[in-house]
């Protein structure tokens, strides 16, 4: 199976090795289908070619990532400018100067190349950098409600000249993230503080495309946002007397990276290919574009934490492979709060894991080439693109960002929606919770205020547990009914409420020993069980003081009346929230 997946790229046979190794695009849809058939996610009677569509998922920009890449799709013509390993880059913050420069200095001593500083009016600089050699470590600010105050005194250290430093103005993502700032100030602050970069050879912009990602928007929203930010910055800079390559040399990006792995890659890639658009279509001599990607905040639990030591992990990966310029790995425990020494220590070692031991940045576009991955690059910018444009139109009469907003809802709807299907579970929110966990203790940290996370809704169900738990009726042996008993505890579980299962049971008689008057049951068993003895049981718990039951499966599938059921793709949020209201 494998070579025969390897070895497609066309309709004819390839001579390859050995003559018997060629095979045509129709042997890799006839092994595929007798898989997918064995599995019953294909029909006897649906076609080989019906594959594609099942196999094909579909991003929230209504893109399809197909699940082998053919010929005929664009090649990206725009390839990463760094050259070998990336920035690996440290995000410090919190409201204590001496902590923050002590995590700065441990994560430099660790590996760490670059650091990021989230500051506000309150953020001693000076002591918070303190013994930074920052002529050899570069320091990106991120200062939203104080970004002059922050980058004057940034400027005014011994030292801080590193051509990689930067300012980290963003008035548009400030304004975006809503915090107050008049539009004709932003531009004279932005012209002000360029200047001074200039002044000392650093850059001065960031556009943080993390501003829309953290609201919740679509890859192709993140990509037109930046475009569209970027353009006004290039023409605020230029009506300032700076050539659109002196401009654009001051500019750096910043794109959220998820752990949906291709994707994040092709934005990345796509990225690059929209930003040398612009520049060739502003009459810039030069075309490349500084990238940092940071691992997604929304996508980080709050619950199982640990799991998002693998979120972090493959979003890195995405970012490395797609050729960022310097890749910030985010705490597991970020979350939580602020995060400790351990999670510090494990977010810069996964980029030394991908870098010297994994070798991702050996190859300066390892996706480059790969079909599947070109074609997803080539449809991103194209819808990036759009969107780009509606921005630019949104904005010829000033900055209204209403509609990009709305636009943003409607994804974070559809998320919604998904998320509360499980059609995109959540591994340990959504999918195999564990109630008896203890959560890390951290300090709060402004910075989780910006963003809601992708499992809010299931966490805040957690944040407050139900007082009651359902009795569990389990029909038949824990052979017969573990299946179904196993997905509605998980079920439960997710929306912080506990079960009690009445274990192994041959009647009814066994089951009314095990229960003692809980206000909701949920039966669960084959629907072998259902049909011989479901209806006796519903009738007798019912009886004993029952006053909500529900079945895990189909309604029907007990000859008996049931307050609710929950199968397969049932709205786990309205099942939970209406369980918790009876159980109240």
């Amino acid at each position: 199976m494998s070579r025969i997946v390897l070895s497609l790229v066309t309709d004819s046979p390839l001579t390859l090795a050995q003559p018997e190794d060629a095979h045509t695009r129709a042997d890799w849809e006839a092994a595929t289908a007798a898989v997918l058939r064995k599995s019953r996610k294909l029909g006897d009677n649906d076609p080989d070619s019906a594959v594609w569509e099942k196999l094909t998922r579909t991003t929230l920009d209504g893109i399809g990532i197909t699940p082998l890449g053919l010929p005929g799709g664009a090649t990206s013509p725009v390839r990463p400018t760094r050259q070998g390993a990336w920035d690996i880059r440290s995000l410090v913050s919190g409201p204590d100067a001496k902590l923050a420069n002590e995590a700065a200095l441990v994560d430099l001593d660790g590996g760490v190349t670059s650091l990021w500083l989230a500051a506000d009016e309150s953020t001693d600089v000076a002591a918070t950098l303190a013994n930074v050699l920052l002529d050899l470590a570069p320091v990106v600010l991120d200062a939203p409600s104080a970004t002059t105050q922050v980058a004057e005194a940034f400027l005014a250290l011994p030292g801080a000249k590193h051509p990689d430093s930067n300012l980290g103005i963003d008035p548009l993502g400030v304004m975006l993230r809503d915090i107050p700032i008049a539009v004709d100030e932003a531009v004279a602050e932005l012209q002000t503080l360029a200047r001074k970069a200039d002044q000392h050879d650093i850059r001065a912009i960031v556009v943080d495309a993390t501003a829309a990602h953290d609201l919740g928007a679509s890859d192709a929203q993140e990509l037109g946002w930046s475009l569209a930010a970027g353009v006004a910055y290039l023409r605020w800079l230029t009506d300032h007397g700076l050539t659109v390559d002196q401009a654009a040399a001051q500019v750096e990006f910043r794109y959220a990276a998820t752990d949906e792995q291709f994707p994040t890659i092709a934005k990345v890639r796509a990225a690059r290919v929209l930003w040398a658009r612009v520049l060739e279509l502003s009459g810039a001599t030069a075309t490349g574009q500084r990238q940092h990607a940071v691992t997604s905040r929304p996508m980080l639990s709050k619950y199982d934490p640990y799991v998002n030591m693998l979120r972090g992990t493959v979003a890195a990966f995405a970012a490395g492979v797609g050729g960022a310029d310097a890749v910030t790995v985010l705490p597991f425990d970020s979350a939580n709060g602020l995060p400790d020494g351990f999670g510090r220590r494990i977010a810069r070692n996964v980029n030394h894991l991908l870098i010297d031991e994994s070798h991702v940045a050996a190859v300066a576009d390892p996706a480059g080439g790969a079909y599947a991955v070109e074609q997803l690059t080539t449809d991103l910018a194209e819808a990036g693109w759009a969107e780009f444009q509606r921005l630019e139109q949104e904005w010829e009469s000033g900055h209204d960002f209403d509609p990009f907003r709305e636009r943003i809802a409607a994804v974070v709807a559809k998320r919604e929606a998904d998320i509360a299907r499980r059609k995109r579970p959540l591994t340990g929110v959504s999918e195999f919770p564990n109630l008896a966990e203890t959560l890390p203790e951290r300090a709060a940290d402004p910075l989780n205020d910006r963003v809601r996370r992708y499992g809010a809704s299931f966490e805040a169900l957690r944040d407050e547990p139900a007082a009651q738990p359902v009795f569990l009726a389990t029909l038949g042996s824990i052979a017969q009914h573990t299946a179904r008993a196993t997905f509605i505890s998980n079920l439960f579980a997710a929306g912080g409420i506990a079960v009690e299962a009445a274990g192994p049971t041959s009647g009814v008689e066994d089951l009314l020993a095990s229960y003692t008057g809980q206000a909701v049951v949920c039966l669960a068993g084959t629907d072998a069980a259902y049909g011989e003895w479901g209806a006796a049981a519903v009738a007798a718990l019912r009886e004993a003081g029952a006053q909500h039951v529900i079945i895990a499966g189909k309604p029907d599938a007990v000859d008996a009346e049931v307050d609710d059921a929950a199968a397969m793709g049932v709205d786990a949020l309205a099942f939970l929230t209406a369980t918790r209201e009876k159980l109240a």
